[in-house]
């Protein structure tokens, strides 16, 4: 790998395990709204049934598609509507109650503070999320990942989203990098990879799941830990 000055990091699904913490999330909430009285038998069907519905909204937000109050508004209405609950026996304040207790969950991908010390010896570490601002705070804070980072940048805040290549130039700037001498490291393609490429930086594919990779997509690893043999 050549030199690098900056590395920018994605929070969900790259640092903070998002899927863990939305299972642990929902197993709680599964029980506190009694979910089993209105129809939905299995909480594992009901977590597998959210996440499906969650990762396709997610894209829909990533591509500017939808708005966040559409996603928030449609993912637990799509996932009880499939699985067969009547419109008037949905919890009214299901996603409140989400969005409030989600972000406070601190599983982290593995070796995460580890990889992070490691890197912070020697590189400007700098955060760019496309989550919203109010859960992404808490969820750095929560974690203990603030140190680590000179900059966190949040779509919310800038108004656009990754990737498009306004959010990639805004984070240089602020960085005062240039885009040879800083790289990219995210979980999705589109948002993380192909939109750091569209602006010219390097980006590395962190793919813990081993999915397919895509031709275009030069470099990918499936531990954090993996890093501190590449930079």
């Amino acid at each position: 790998m050549k030199q690098y000055k900056h590395i920018f990091f994605d929070l969900d699904h790259t640092i903070w395990d998002f899927d863990r913490n939305a299972e642990e999330t929902l197993h709680e909430l599964y029980g506190t709204y009694k979910l089993k009285d209105i129809g939905l038998h299995s909480a594992d069907l009901f977590i597998e049934t959210y996440t499906r519905h969650n990762h396709r909204l997610w894209a829909e937000y990533h591509l500017g598609r939808i708005t966040k109050d559409e996603l928030r508004e449609e993912r637990f209405k799509s996932t009880f509507i499939e699985l067969g609950v009547q419109p008037d026996l949905m919890p009214a304040d299901f996603e409140d109650a989400y969005v409030n207790l989600g972000p406070t969950k601190t599983n982290l991908f593995p070796h995460a503070h580890e990889t992070l010390a490691y890197l912070q010896g020697k590189y400007t570490l700098h955060l760019i999320s496309n989550g919203f601002k109010e859960s992404t705070e808490i969820k750095v804070k929560g974690t203990n990942l603030g140190g680590y980072f000179q900059n966190v940048i949040i779509s919310e805040v800038v108004g656009v989203n990754k990737p498009d290549p306004l959010i990639f130039k805004h984070a240089i700037e602020l960085a005062g990098a240039t885009i040879p001498e800083s790289i990219m490291i995210g979980d999705s393609i589109e948002a993380d990879i192909r939109g750091a490429m569209g602006v010219g930086m390097d980006a590395i594919y962190f793919n813990p799941f081993n999915l397919e990779k895509p031709a275009d997509v030069a470099v990918q690893i499936s531990h954090l830990k993996e890093l501190t043999l590449l930079l």
